[in-house]
Formats: C-alpha cells, structure tokens, sequence
C-alpha cells in the first residue's frame, strides 16, 4: 500500500500538491504518464474515445519533441497535458539547479500549469520553486502498470482495492506497461463506471 496509495505522512511532505480531489461526488481523475509514444499513446486515445472519456496525460518533453503529431493530437482529442520534466529526471538524484532547469526546457514543449514529478520524488526546494508556477498532481492510486513484478490482473485488482472518492489514478502508456495496460485499462474503467463513478479533468 506504500506505493498503490501513499500514506498521509508522505502526502504531508509536500503542502499544496494534489494527492487526490476532495469530492462527495462518485469521479475518478484519469491520468497517464510518461508518453507520447507512437506504440502506446495512440491505443490509449483510441481506448478512451470508446469510452467518451476524458484524461490527463503527464508527458516527458523529450518524447514530445520526437512525436510532436502525437501530443497535438493528445490536445486535439480534449485532453489535457502536463509537464513531466524534458528526460523523466529522479528528483532526488540530481542538484535542485539541473531538475529546475530541466522542467524548463519541458516548458518549450508543454504548455500547461500541471505538473508531475517522476517517481513522485522531489527534494524540498524543487517541490517549493516548482509550487509557485505550477499546481503540482501527484496520485492517490498508482496501478504499476510499469513494474515487471506484477501482471495485468494485479494491476486491475490495484484499481479495485485503492479507488475511492476523488481518486487520481494514475496508468502508463509506455512501454513498459504496454502488456498490462492493454489489458488491464478497458477491465478497470468497465469496473469504474459499474461502480457508478464519473470521469473528469483535473481544473487546471
């Protein structure tokens, strides 16, 4: 549960990022990391659109740089992007000057005032210089679609243990989870609306 759905003291290291949204209404927050890519970013456009749902999508600068058709089609489609750093930085492995630096040159690519950090890591004076331009999304239900050590059905069962209330959800359409993702993403969203949850846009 440390990393399906981070505990209050981790949340509370960091004042003001969003964790999850405080709703009495049924709605979930769709939102995707790491792409666009052309293996999986278009499969996951096409899954939503089956669904008439709308998403966020935490995009890495570099991959928009490469396939700049696919992030305009992203925005085309009604979604919403955010930064996700120019080359996927680890907070907590690079000086806060070089990660600030980073998520500016992103800034070239990505217009918007969402923010991720990768990994959900940040030191403390990158997560309060980047809390002045951004509002900064973290999770409330990671699925690790992305880890090699869980399959499809686990990723799905995470969906179901750890969804509530204002859930942001978060999937990857990356490589690393392409085989899982396939699968696992049309289960939980046919799972979520028997559920009876809506979906909805983070209000950026």
């Amino acid at each position: 549960m440390l990393i399906e759905q981070p505990p209050f003291l981790y949340r509370a290291l960091f004042p003001g990022a969003y964790w999850k949204f405080h709703t009495e209404e049924k709605a979930v927050y769709l939102t995707f990391d790491d792409g666009p890519i052309p293996e999986m970013t278009p499969w996951v456009l096409d899954t939503l659109d089956k669904y008439n749902i709308k998403a966020t999508f935490f995009c890495v600068a570099d991959n928009v740089r490469k396939y700049p058709e696919i992030y305009q089609h992203i925005l085309e489609k009604g979604h919403l992007t955010g930064n996700h750093t120019f080359h996927h930085l680890q907070g907590l492995r690079v000086s806060s000057k070089i990660y600030l630096k980073d998520v500016e040159e992103a800034e070239q690519f990505i217009k918007s005032n969402l923010f991720r950090p990768p990994y959900g890591h940040l030191r403390f004076p990158q997560f309060f210089a980047l809390r002045k331009r951004y509002k900064i999304i973290m999770w409330d239900v990671v699925t690790r679609d992305y880890s090699c050590l869980i399959n499809a059905d686990q990723v799905f069962k995470n969906v179901k243990k750890y969804t509530r209330n204002g859930s942001i959800i978060v999937f990857h359409d990356s490589l690393k989870a392409a085989d899982k993702i396939k699968a696992a993403l049309p289960k939980s969203i046919d799972w979520l609306i028997e559920q009876g949850y809506s979906f909805k846009l983070i209000d950026n």
